[in-house]
């Protein structure tokens, strides 16, 4: 495993393991926050090279990382991956397998429906305040099929009365992971759109036509639910979530070079965004959306993103999934990462990718990868945060 110190450096693992209490004081909040790093291209973020420097300006116990990662590294074998950590606005370390790169994409999977929640906050906002084209209105309670003409004749009736809300919160009814559909697989001549619509079966022969229970009163975690969020977006915005994104989101954050799928097509529904999965981006820029969480919307005195929504959207936003908001997964029950911080919240996707927030410790963590299918994360995020000095855990 290679551990990355500096932009163009790589060096061995540093065994260095100054004393907390020689640590000096801690940068303040107020100038933690008013850092933001500018675009890659124009020097990206401020880094820490030594223990030392880290130990100072981040409380955090360099030494106690690399034990971290060459545990990491053991488990993870031959996937590929890279790791990002930012606190108090430093890149404290990144590390990288022999294959993985700072600039490297990767398909972050589900990690993208956050990144689609985001944008179905930002466009509620600005249906509040007026500015949607054409005076259309839509709000967490609008009846997400008003907004889909392609789905008539609905496949279930009950399908009228699913709410925006149910369908961020993964309670709409429409059958998902526990009744075994994974995904949107279509075969030749189908389209995935029309899949999730339930107009014709997936590859398998599996379909998703009826609901599984009334519109939110069961909760499962459902690829064809969430691919209602590119139509509806597309029909309320006139705009793709990816070309929204892009130019209200990643341009003034510095993301450069992330690519977002496509989703239907070749004679069928779409093409439009892919809402679910299918975003390729860095360990660097994926923290760089974590930051911007983390800052509640905000990037150099602008509030990107609608504060309201970045605070609803990463709690509880039902009883039947605690550990689950609107498009993202979050700890206010404790139950999610028991014994870590009940503000903590994060992007999830296959393949072990992670973008970890924790605004109470100042803290986002990125894992980037491959693979595996599976690992403890709850064991990898806590040893992370036991890295920081107790006393900086306030």
């Amino acid at each position: 495993m290679h551990l990355l110190y500096s932009r163009s450096l790589i060096r061995p693992i540093h065994r260095a393991n100054p004393s907390l209490e020689h640590a000096e004081k801690i940068m303040t909040t107020a100038e933690n926050k008013a850092y933001y790093p500018p675009p890659d291209s124009q020097g990206g973020w401020r880094w820490l090279d030594t223990p030392q420097d880290v130990l100072q300006k981040t409380a955090i116990d360099a030494a106690k990382l690399d034990q971290i990662f060459e545990l990491q590294s053991f488990l993870f074998g031959s996937e590929f991956y890279g790791i990002a950590i930012v606190r108090h606005g430093h890149l404290v370390r990144e590390y990288y397998n022999f294959m993985g790169s700072i600039t490297g994409r990767y398909d972050i999977w589900s990690c993208t429906k956050s990144f689609s929640g985001i944008a179905w906050g930002m466009l509620i906002d600005d249906s509040r305040e007026g500015r949607l084209p054409e005076g259309r209105a839509v709000d967490l309670d609008t009846a997400a099929y008003t907004m889909i003409p392609q789905g008539y004749p609905l496949s279930d009736p009950r399908k009228e009365a699913i709410t925006m809300a149910q369908l961020l919160s993964m309670t709409s009814g429409i059958p998902g992971e526990a009744e075994g559909q994974y995904g949107v697989p279509t075969a030749t001549g189908s389209g995935p759109f029309e899949y999730a619509l339930g107009q014709c079966s997936n590859r398998y022969g599996k379909w998703v036509d009826k609901l599984v229970a009334d519109p939110g009163c069961h909760w499962d975690y459902s690829d064809p639910a969430m691919t209602h969020l590119s139509l509806t977006f597309a029909y309320a915005a006139g705009q793709e979530i990816h070309e929204f994104m892009a130019e209200r989101v990643f341009a003034p954050i510095g993301i450069e070079q992330a690519s977002w799928d496509m989703l239907g097509g070749s004679g069928c529904i779409g093409p439009h965004t892919n809402p679910h999965v299918g975003l390729h981006i860095s360990a660097r820029e994926l923290a760089r959306f974590g930051y911007l969480l983390l800052n509640k919307g905000v990037w150099e005195g602008k509030q990107l993103i609608p504060r309201w929504w970045v605070e609803l959207s990463t709690q509880s936003s039902q009883k039947l999934n605690p550990d689950y908001g609107y498009s993202f997964w979050v700890n206010s029950a404790g139950s999610h990462w028991p014994g870590l911080p009940t503000d903590m919240f994060a992007l999830e996707g296959s393949k072990t990718n992670r973008c970890y927030v924790i605004p109470s410790l100042d803290l986002v963590v990125v894992r980037v990868g491959t693979g595996p299918s599976r690992w403890n994360e709850t064991d990898f995020i806590s040893a992370v945060v036991g890295a920081i000095g107790e006393g900086d855990k306030s």
